[in-house]
């Protein structure tokens, strides 16, 4: 009986985290692309399929759209997974696991060929679903260093990093989220090797600076 048990919430813990793999996945600024009839985000900027790069196609409603999108299947994984899983006898290791599961949906979302974008606003979302000053912490890092700067890419590496950090102290004890957000941070750092390299040289661009999609 022991074994079946725990056979039962293994399974149960892989179906949670498949689930939220796949909210993950639902790509936003596709669908905000769609919408408004904008080219494929993955054809002009930074070839990212995120706010910041449909926002250089001049179209602030869809790039909030987006923002909201990708930021919202964070919270809402997290949301969902605190809610239910007590019920299935899962506690903090569904919800560090669903985290890092929808994390990694949008960065390898199967609808997309596994080729997403940098999971800046999904992160975002899933530390306002673990903690909301935490999340907030990490909005106000962005927001300072972008203001500062005028550079996403900066703010959102600066974020990602101070992120583990925050997560150590606000969420003290619960090793598991720390684990989770870590592996989120140092993923979304891999992902802006581009952006580490043109600011070092001087070409990345800065918030605000159109770079006109192909019509």
């Amino acid at each position: 009986m022991h074994f079946f048990c725990e056979n039962t919430n293994l399974m149960t813990l892989l179906a949670f985290i498949f689930v939220a793999y796949l909210i993950g996945s639902i790509p936003f600024a596709m669908i905000s692309s769609w919408i408004f009839r904008l080219p494929d985000p993955r054809s002009y900027g930074s070839k990212n399929p995120g706010a910041t790069n449909v926002l250089r196609s001049g179209k602030k409603i869809a790039a909030l759209l987006t923002l909201a999108g990708d930021a919202g299947k964070g919270w809402l994984t997290i949301t969902l997974t605190q809610s239910y899983a007590p019920a299935w006898n899962l506690g903090n290791e569904a919800v560090a696991a669903t985290a890092l599961a929808v994390f990694l949906g949008h960065v390898f979302p199967v609808f997309l060929g596994f080729r997403g974008g940098k999971g800046v606003a999904t992160a975002v979302g899933v530390l306002l679903g673990l903690n909301t000053l935490l999340g907030l912490l990490a909005i106000i890092t962005w927001l300072a260093v972008a203001y500062i700067t005028r550079y996403s890419s900066l703010a959102a590496i600066i974020a990602a990093i101070l992120s583990p950090v925050y997560t150590y102290y606000i969420v003290f004890g619960q090793s598991l989220y720390t684990l989770s957000v870590l592996l989120m941070a140092l993923m979304l750092v891999w992902r802006h090797q581009a952006n580490i390299t043109n600011l070092l040289a001087g070409r990345e661009s800065r918030i605000g600076q159109k770079k006109t999609p192909p019509q």
